[in-house]
C-alpha cells in the first residue's frame, strides 16, 4: 500500500524506465530489466511516484545518425556543452519508447516526458542539458510540498545521475538506490558520476 501522510513530502522520482534502454532495445542498458521487480516494489511503499519517459522526434539531435561521419558514443560539441551521440532510441509513439512492460505504470502520480525539442538533449527530469530550460518538474513537486526525493531508473550515470544532482541543486533531500538502478559505464562515467553524486550531498544506498 502506499505511504501514509506521514511521508507526504517524500516521492519516488522513475527515470527512464523503457523498452529502448532494456535489453534488446536500441540503447541497451545491461541488466536494465532486472530493477523492474523491485521498482514496482518502491511504488508500492511511495507516497507519491513520478515517472519520466525519454520522448525523442525522430531525428534528433543527440542521435548519431543525424551528424554524417560520426559514430555512436562519439562526443561532440552542441551550443550547450558536450553532448554524446546516441544510437535513434526512444523516438515518440514507437515501442522503444513505451515503459517496459512490467513497470506498474498505474502507480504514476505524474508521467513527464523529456527530450521532446529536437535541438537538445535531456537527461535530468529538471532541466534540459542547457541546465536552464526547465521541465517543469521542480514546480509540480513544490507545489505538492515535497521535498524529499528518491530516485531510481535508467542509467545511473546519465540520466539518474544528473536527475539526483539537478535535485540538490535546486535544495531538495536526494536519495539514490543503487540497487534499483543500472549504468551505461561509458568510458568512467559511473565512477564519475558516483563521485559527482557524493560531493553534491546526494544519499547513495543499495
Amino acid at each position: 500500500m502506499p505511504a501514509g501522510p506521514e511521508h507526504a513530502t517524500e516521492a519516488l522520482i522513475v527515470i527512464d524506465l523503457q523498452v529502448d534502454f532494456c535489453p534488446g532495445g536500441a540503447l541497451a542498458v545491461t541488466g536494465g530489466d532486472a530493477i523492474v521487480p523491485l521498482v514496482n516494489r518502491l511504488m508500492d511503499e511511495a507516497f507519491a511516484v513520478v515517472l519520466t519517459q525519454d520522448w525523442h522526434p525522430a531525428g534528433h539531435l543527440s542521435f548519431a545518425a543525424s551528424h554524417p561521419g560520426r559514430d555512436a558514443f562519439e562526443t561532440v560539441e552542441m551550443p550547450y556543452g558536450p553532448q554524446v551521440l546516441w544510437p535513434a532510441h526512444c523516438v515518440q509513439g514507437t515501442g522503444g519508447a513505451g515503459f517496459h512492460q512490467a513497470l506498474r505504470t498505474d502507480r504514476a502520480d505524474l508521467i513527464l516526458r523529456k527530450g521532446f525539442r529536437p535541438g537538445i538533449d535531456s537527461y535530468s527530469a529538471f532541466f534540459e542539458n542547457d541546465r536552464s530550460t526547465p521541465t517543469g518538474l521542480e514546480g509540480y513537486l513544490r507545489n505538492r510540498g515535497i521535498t524529499e526525493l528518491t530516485f531510481v531508473g535508467l542509467a545511473t550515470d546519465f540520466c539518474v545521475g544528473w536527475s539526483a544532482l539537478d535535485a540538490r541543486r535546486l535544495g531538495f533531500d536526494a536519495r539514490v538506490r543503487l540497487d534499483a538502478c543500472r549504468a551505461i559505464d561509458l568510458d568512467g562515467s559511473l565512477d564519475t558520476a558516483l563521485a559527482d553524486m557524493r560531493a553534491a550531498g546526494v544519499t547513495l544506498e543499495g
